[in-house]
């Protein structure tokens, strides 16, 4: 045993003298394959973290969303729909909701408005997101004037800003009374823009969209499962069209490494030769270069996850934020949770430092099988 880790301890000492031998080599492959480990393990980080918080947001969402549409596009909810839905067994509230959206056409902004029963939202005050004070440059007391679809000011105080840990679910967000709401947008009385319904038993949900959708042919239940898949698909799929666009970059590494890793220079099939002269079995010259590539491949893989874990968890991923946080005047700022999924790391780690290792052994062998007069000739 100790005679093993002694032979090994040798042989990867000899290998790292080697390795700064040609230092040049080695280390452009490095760079290179420390490039390629650090983007893709930068959007698994990416992708994985924004699905958990999108996970944790939408955990507070209503249990089911009512909405109603007419000739296939979403239309007001009238507000007898709250009462019967009321009705049905299973279902312990309906609350109609009121929200749209209001574009500034100062800055070119969408701005999410919702109205509020809270009684500290007093008609001709509001609560803005982060996002939105920034755009405006507003302050808590300032005014914030609006103008409604009648072309009438609306001018709201501002009693409260959210803070920049609420930036990814109210960064554009502007919350007024109803009565504001209603002035704002001119939106008819005894409507909603759709209902959130809550049900006792999580297992009923299907049953009581079912009798809804029974009720009212021209409704849509929407349950909060549904609506979590979904943003589930749009961060997969988005993540997948940025993996697309690195994926010429993985080919050509794919393409340099195998060519580094299976053409032995002049130089290394002498020391080889040289090796063999000396005493060195084949398996000895085969575990020399089997270390030298999994010290190259491992280096790269572990800089390249922590780059790429310090590039997403603490800088928010600048490379990729625009890319997967869709397109916006404004962009919520936010810090994202640490997220590390041990299946993607493994995954990333087979296709990276395996094949790599792998391919350095095979030209080895042929050179180390050979006579050792012949390999020095070279």
């Amino acid at each position: 045993m100790n005679q093993a880790l002694e032979r090994h301890l040798n042989i990867l000492d000899f290998t790292l003298a080697s390795l700064l031998r040609r230092r040049a080599k080695n280390l452009s492959l490095l760079a290179i394959y420390l490039l390629v480990v650090f983007m893709l393990a930068s959007l698994a980080f990416f992708v994985t973290a924004l699905k958990k918080e999108a996970t944790i947001i939408l955990s507070g969402a209503p249990d089911m969303i009512v909405q109603r549409l007419m000739a296939g596009r979403q239309d007001l909810v009238p507000a007898d729909y709250a009462v019967e839905i009321a009705k049905i067994r299973g279902v312990t509230a309906v609350r109609p909701r009121l929200w749209g959206y209001y574009y500034d056409a100062l800055n070119g902004a969408n701005y999410t408005i919702m109205a509020s029963e809270d009684p500290a939202v007093v008609p001709g005050s509001a609560t803005i997101g982060a996002g939105v004070a920034k755009a405006r440059n507003l302050a808590v007391g300032d005014l914030l004037p609006l103008i409604s679809y009648d072309k009438s000011p609306v001018m709201l105080e501002i009693n409260s800003i959210y803070p920049h840990g609420a930036d990814l679910a109210a960064a554009d967000l502007i919350v007024i009374s109803p009565d504001d709401f209603h002035q704002l947008f001119n939106f008819p009385g005894g409507q909603a823009t759709d209902l959130a319904v809550t049900v006792r038993n999580p297992k009923e949900m299907s049953t009581v969209a079912a009798k809804i959708a029974g009720t009212f042919p021209d409704s849509r239940p929407i349950l909060k499962s549904e609506i979590q898949r979904t943003y589930q698909s749009i961060f997969d799929w988005r993540g997948g069209m940025t993996l697309i666009l690195l994926t010429s970059a993985l080919i050509s590494f794919i393409i340099f490494a195998w060519d580094k890793a299976t053409g032995l220079s002049a130089d290394e099939r002498k020391e080889i030769g040289i090796l063999k002269s000396i005493g060195w079995e084949t398996s000895d010259v085969l575990l020399l270069k089997f270390w030298e590539g999994l010290v190259i491949s491992l280096t790269a893989f572990l800089l390249g996850v922590v780059l790429a874990y310090g590039h997403v968890f603490l800088l928010s991923a600048p490379l990729f934020a625009q890319a997967l946080k869709g397109w916006s005047v404004i962009y919520p700022r936010f810090q994202l949770v640490p997220v590390v999924d041990a299946y993607q790391l493994s995954v990333l780690f087979f296709l990276t430092v395996v094949p790599y290792t792998t391919a350095t052994i095979i030209p080895c062998w042929r050179a180390a099988t050979i006579d050792p007069d012949a390999a020095m000739r070279y």
